[in-house]
């Protein structure tokens, strides 16, 4: 494993690749599927999408460490840290946006939406 720069990261992290969220289930195993992501290295903020209902959410209220990589190729990148379920309709709608850039199509409405965020501590991969 090797740090990224900044530079070399955020450039991946702009790209359209499928990524995986991992979240801890209640018994400490890893619950990963696939989301799409959105990361801000002045930020340090990484963003997911997601459905209130959704298992990931409950595990991210239940235990503020997650993880989000992407794959291509030999290029790899991972992003952790403290992550947080946001609901408020500002901060969704603007995660929203930034998902319609990343990856050119704005999802449906959809009113049980909110944000995954993750505030990034730790940067590893090979992009």
């Amino acid at each position: 494993m090797t740090s990224t720069t900044t530079s070399t990261t955020s450039s991946f992290w702009r790209e359209n690749h499928l990524c995986t969220l991992t979240t801890l289930r209640p018994d400490g195993t890893p619950h990963v599927v696939p989301v799409g992501v959105t990361y801000e290295p002045e930020e340090g903020v990484a963003r997911i999408i997601t459905n209130k209902g959704s298992r990931k959410v409950s595990h991210v209220r239940a235990d503020a460490r997650a993880a989000v990589c992407q794959v291509d190729r030999r290029r790899w990148a991972t992003l952790e840290g403290r992550a947080v379920v946001r609901t408020e309709p500002d901060a969704v709608a603007d995660a929203v946006a930034r998902y319609a850039v990343r990856y050119g199509r704005t999802p449906a409405p959809n009113p049980d939406r909110v944000l995954i965020e993750i505030t990034v501590d730790r940067t590893l991969g090979n992009s």
